[in-house]
């Protein structure tokens, strides 16, 4: 799809949950990079990836170069009683937070080393777990200050619509993205 040897591909909650290990470190590299600078906190990624593997639906694009993790994408859709729409910092109408069956899609994380970056890998799992999604909508919370990344998403077709802060003293607030999904995957 975009650099040599670079394998993509899409795993389900339980194939994507033999990796956790893997995934975590990763998410822990890139998350300590700016303009992040967070400490790895395995238990907490450990918890929040083994419910979201539960998820109806959840998925996972993972890029690889000779069996080495280089990316990966994951997602699942947002169930009517999500909680994704509820730290907002500016209230948005009941239209545009309102969740039923087959409304929106959560891309929850898009991650790719630092060393590969700047290549397509990105751009190749943002389509890869967003081809053929059967919801309307899609939406991920991007840092404002992580500009390769908010570009990106501005070049994707993504919009802002809001501000989030995650639950508890000191969070950073994010800028929640929408973009809507192409019909052709839709049944």
């Amino acid at each position: 799809m975009s650099a040599p040897g670079i394998v993509f591909q899409r795993l389900n909650g339980r194939q994507a949950a033999a990796h956790a290990d893997e995934l975590q470190a990763l998410h822990a590299e890139v998350y300590a990079d700016p303009p992040y600078g967070l400490a790895a906190d395995p238990a907490r990624f450990a918890e929040r990836f083994r419910v979201q593997c539960r998820q109806p639906g959840f998925v996972l694009a993972e890029a690889r170069h000779g069996g080495y993790l280089v990316g990966y994408a994951a997602g699942m859709p947002l169930r009517p009683s999500t909680s994704w729409w509820r730290e907002l910092t500016t209230p948005l109408p009941a239209d545009v937070t309102a969740e039923h069956p087959g409304r929106t899609f959560a891309l929850t994380e898009l991650l790719v080393r630092a060393s590969w970056r700047r290549q397509g890998i990105g751009a190749a799992l943002h389509d890869l777990i967003l081809a053929g999604r059967p919801e309307e909508r899609a939406t991920a919370v991007v840092w404002p200050a992580a500009g390769a990344a908010q570009s990106a998403f501005r070049t994707w077709g993504w919009r802002k619509v809001a501000r989030t802060r995650e639950a508890g003293p000191g969070t950073s607030l994010s800028d929640v993205l929408v973009t809507t999904l192409s019909r052709a995957g839709r049944s």
